[in-house]
This record gives C-alpha cells, sequence and structure tokens, in this order.
C-alpha cells in the first residue's frame, strides 16, 4: 500500500537521456501497435485564453495506459506565463501512477523535470525515422531556454550536430546556452542575430512562448523538417500550409492544439492531411523517405503516454535501487 515519491535530483540520478530515448520509442511503437491508449488532454483554462481568472495560465490533464510497462496514470500539467519573472519555472507538473490491475497509487512523481527531457527525446526519436539513415544534420533552434537545451541534448544522443543555429530573443541567453551546450554539439554553434538565419539547416525547432507566428513561409527551405513545439502558433498559415508531408504524434490533439489549432478548426488542415503518426512510422507501417525538395512538417505535439512510459520506468528503478520516499495514503 506504499506510494513511491520521487523528485525532480531522483529521477535525474534514476534516467539518463539515452534511457528516455528508448522509453519513448517503444511507447511509440505501442501507439502505432494499438497497445497504448490515450486519449486527448482535458485543458482547464486559468487566464490563457480568457479574462477570468487572472492567472495567465492553463493546466492539462494527460492520462494514459502503456502496454509494454502495464502502467495506467496521469500528468497534471501547466504553463504559467507570468512564472519566469517571478523566478518560477514557466512548466508546472505532477505525476500520479496507478496499478491498472488493482488500482492502488503506486508513484507520485515530479512532472516537470519528466516533461522537459520527454519533449526533447521525442524529437530525437522523430528524427530517427524522419532521416532515413542520417548520421550527423545542422539544426536551427529558435528559443535557448530549458526546452532548446533537452531538444540539444537528445539530437545528440543519435546524431552529430554539424552546425547548430541559435536565435533567441535576448542574446545573453543565447551565450549562455552555447557555453552551456558546446560539449553536446560536434561542430560550431552560432548565435544568430537575424530569426530567418536559423532556418537555413536540416532540422529546425521552435521551441518559444511566441504567439505572433514568426516562423515565415520563406524560411522553410525545401529538404528540411520543422518542428513546431511551441503551446501556442509560432508559424504563420502559409509556412504550415507549404508543407508537402505532415507528421504528428497523436492526430486528434495536434488538430486542436499548438502550430495546427487555428488550420483546424477552420478546417484548412484536416485527418486526410496528416501523412503519418510517429506511432505508425514507428510500428513500421508506414515509411518516409525525405527528398531534397520536400517539406516536412513534423509536430510531437506531447502525450500523456510518453510521461507514463518514463515515469514507470522510474519506479522500476527507483525500486531496484532503494531511492525516494513512499507514503501509505491510505493509512
Amino acid at each position: 500500500m506504499q506510494t513511491r515519491l520521487l523528485s525532480t535530483s531522483e529521477i535525474e540520478k534514476l534516467l539518463s537521456m539515452k534511457d528516455i530515448i528508448d522509453i519513448l520509442d517503444k511507447t511509440f511503437q505501442g501507439m502505432g501497435n494499438g497497445t497504448v491508449i490515450n486519449p486527448t488532454k482535458g485543458t482547464l483554462d486559468l487566464g490563457e485564453s480568457n479574462p477570468f481568472p487572472p492567472y495567465h495560465a492553463d493546466i492539462n490533464s494527460m492520462p494514459a495506459y502503456v502496454g509494454w510497462v502495464d502502467a495506467a496514470g496521469i500528468k497534471w500539467a501547466g504553463g504559467w506565463l507570468k512564472n519566469p519573472e517571478k523566478g518560477l519555472p514557466y512548466v508546472s507538473a505532477m505525476i500520479m501512477m496507478v496499478n491498472p490491475q488493482n488500482g492502488m497509487f503506486t508513484g507520485v512523481l515530479d512532472g516537470t523535470i519528466i516533461t522537459n527531457l520527454r519533449t526533447g527525446a521525442q524529437t530525437a526519436v522523430a528524427l530517427k525515422y524522419l532521416c532515413g539513415g542520417k548520421k550527423s544534420l545542422s539544426v536551427g533552434l529558435y528559443g535557448a531556454g530549458v526546452q532548446g537545451r533537452t531538444q540539444t541534448r537528445a539530437i545528440s544522443e543519435l546524431f552529430d550536430i554539424e552546425t547548430l543555429k541559435v536565435y533567441d530573443l535576448y542574446p545573453e541567453a543565447a551565450l549562455k546556452f552555447a557555453e552551456e551546450m558546446k560539449d553536446y554539439v560536434s561542430g560550431d554553434i552560432i548565435i544568430t542575430d537575424k530569426p530567418e538565419e536559423a532556418a537555413d539547416s536540416d532540422v529546425v525547432i521552435t521551441v518559444t512562448h511566441a504567439k505572433d507566428k514568426f516562423f515565415k513561409k520563406e524560411w522553410f527551405r525545401p529538404g528540411s523538417i520543422l518542428f513546431p513545439m511551441g503551446s501556442y502558433q509560432e508559424c504563420d498559415e502559409e509556412a504550415l500550409l507549404s508543407a508537402d508531408r505532415i507528421v504528428v504524434d497523436h492526430i486528434g490533439q495536434c488538430l486542436h492544439r499548438g502550430a495546427l489549432k487555428e488550420l483546424g478548426e477552420q478546417g484548412r488542415i484536416t485527418k486526410k492531411d496528416i501523412y503519418a503518426t510517429l506511432g505508425e512510422l514507428a510500428a513500421g507501417k508506414k515509411n518516409i523517405e525525405i527528398s531534397e525538395q520536400e517539406r516536412i512538417l513534423c509536430i510531437p505535439i506531447g502525450t500523456g503516454a510518453m510521461d507514463i512510459a518514463v515515469s514507470a520506468v522510474a519506479l522500476q528503478k527507483a525500486e531496484e535501487q532503494g531511492l525516494g520516499g513512499s507514503y501509505d495514503f491510505t493509512a
């Protein structure tokens, strides 16, 4: 009846980025094979889109069952836009795990570190199936924050990063990023003065809080893969519509959230416009070969299944190593 409790530092001791990439790869395969159950997110608006309450935040409930680890749970995670100026993290998250066989709660974990790490790992796993065996690539990155760091760390596990071009509204943030990430990049880290300069790369990733659709169609060059990872629409409509193929992690979510939200609600991008899910690619049900003339839009918006799978493995390792606290909530 004991529920194991795991903090940020304990999770970091238990799982490497390589571990998380492997976990996500297996979970994407499960999504493709039908052994993962992942409902769409539910959202509580705390002033992100409406004037009341005035907290400039929203929080999502993200339940899932993952067959290969036989685990179920829910992540409660949100973003508070005003937090950084208060010295608090933008993302706040907790994960509750349950034994699906008997309903006993097996773990409560900090969800912020898992969210950050698995978001970076999603891109790396996607590139494994999109890059056709390439061993090295150039990356353009918009946003030199926490997510920019985990994206870089994860990609470097599977690829040599020949060049990493970074654009951030705050040059000092980009400089700090370059210093911290230099050991993960085999080539040069270039801080760009103009945002369009970062787009001249094999892989382009936007991980910002922007809502102004700053990424333009003319920046989306043939032969590149664009990952709009922000919670809001960072790319203008024409850039998104210019994609030759669209790959997503979860069709239901991606048509109503993030980059495709407006186009999905307008009916300008629908389910029939989605070439494949990452689950289908991972399970071998579809494949994709990138041509030098095609623009690929890939949107792994994030699913509870990834958080639950990572949490399940973390709990297994914690039990083996005797790490973390415990509490009997039934006492």
